[in-house]
């Protein structure tokens, strides 16, 4: 395999830095943070009218190694828009699985930045995403779903939720509306203040034109579990930019701290974390675009966003100092971005089941 990035996957990741720039400052995400959803919709519209949610979608002719590029950015930025869920899990599922009429109603939407669209992979008592508890059965020419989905990514915001769900014949992925009979969304608060939603399906009806088969949530899946770690990669970068600017300039003892051997030793450790991090990414990345079977691959990249995450966000604290822990620093985000992308999907100990399941089965 080959790590140099494209030159498409260069332009991108450069104008998303040069927007994200521009309109990310921290005064801005003051004022996000402030509302019940931690969603810029103007930054939004922005990246839309740019063509970058557009660009990494099939109909633009790129595909998942460019959406990890633009994802990074958005991580290394913080960026409160819903890239991950909308385009890299909805509109990109929906764009290679779904009919004609999705694409219409809700990939050309969604790619205009209009509609808002989201994966319900988490389960209410911890189902792994692959073999979900929510339940589907027939009634007559409909699907009836039962069951609940937490930490919907941009649920409170989403028109459309992509929800795996066990039927007789094996799991598939139903299209739901979110405020349709049976389908009601709430809105839950997770660690970094942003507001994520439990959706809960009490005889949902779904029709056969709007459901996908195992093959779209197999891909869903490693698509979200890559995508997870490309913004954790980004968001790590970040931190650890922060982190050593910081270092070269506090000044402690007539001397700045980062001259110190452990202050070194440890953002040396950071930097390796860090590169674990990418490697593994651009592995499972590359794969996966590819079209080779990755879930073992996309899991061992999973387990290194979590390791590094932990290890990361409290080395950054810990160098900061006292200011590491003011929630008005810029620091604080980091520090709840990295420990929501560490559990996101699973963290290094579910992982690592997973790795060993795989392993075990051959």
């Amino acid at each position: 395999m080959d790590f140099t990035l494209t030159e498409a996957q260069q332009d991108l990741a450069g104008l998303v830095g040069r927007i994200l720039g521009d309109k990310v400052t921290n005064e801005r995400l003051r004022e996000i943070d402030a509302q019940d959803d931690r969603f810029d919709r103007a930054l939004w519209n922005e990246l839309a009218k740019a063509d970058v949610l557009t660009a990494a979608l099939p109909e633009g002719g790129f595909g998942l190694l460019e959406q990890c590029s633009v994802l990074m950015e958005i991580g290394r930025a913080v960026a409160p828009v819903p890239y991950l869920p909308s385009i890299t899990m909805g509109a990109t599922t929906l764009a290679e699985f779904g009919s004609d009429e999705h694409r219409r109603r809700w990939v050309e939407p969604a790619a205009r930045g209009d509609v808002v669209l989201t994966a319900a992979l988490a389960e209410d008592g911890g189902a792994a995403p692959e073999a979900p508890a929510t339940r589907a059965e027939r009634d007559g020419d409909q699907w009836v779903l039962t069951g609940t989905k937490a930490t919907v990514p941009a649920g409170p915001l989403a028109d459309l939720v992509l929800v795996p769900a066990a039927t007789p014949d094996g799991p598939r992925i139903f299209l739901v509306e979110p405020g349709a009979a049976g389908a009601e969304m709430q809105r839950q608060e997770i660690v970094d203040g942003d507001s994520e939603g439990w959706l809960t399906l009490s005889g949902a009806r779904v029709s056969d034109a709007d459901v996908l088969g195992a093959d779209a949530l197999q891909q869903l899946v490693v698509r979200a579990t890559i995508g997870v770690c490309a913004v954790q990669v980004g968001v790590l970068s970040g931190a650890l930019e922060r982190t050593s600017a910081y270092a070269g300039e506090r000044v402690q003892f007539g001397r700045p701290i980062g001259t110190f051997q452990a202050v070194a030793q440890r953002l040396a450790d950071g930097f390796i974390d860090v590169e674990a991090a990418r490697l593994t990414l651009w592995q499972a990345a590359w794969m996966a675009s590819e079209g080779i079977p990755c879930a073992e691959e996309a899991a061992t990249a999973k387990f290194w966003a979590a390791e590094a995450g932990h290890r990361l966000a409290h080395t950054a604290v810990h160098v900061h100092g006292g200011v590491g822990i003011d929630v008005d620093h810029e620091l604080h985000r980091y520090f709840v971005a990295a420990k929501r992308g560490e559990f996101a999907l699973g963290g290094a100990s579910a992982q690592l089941r997973r790795i060993g399941a795989g392993l075990a089965a051959r």
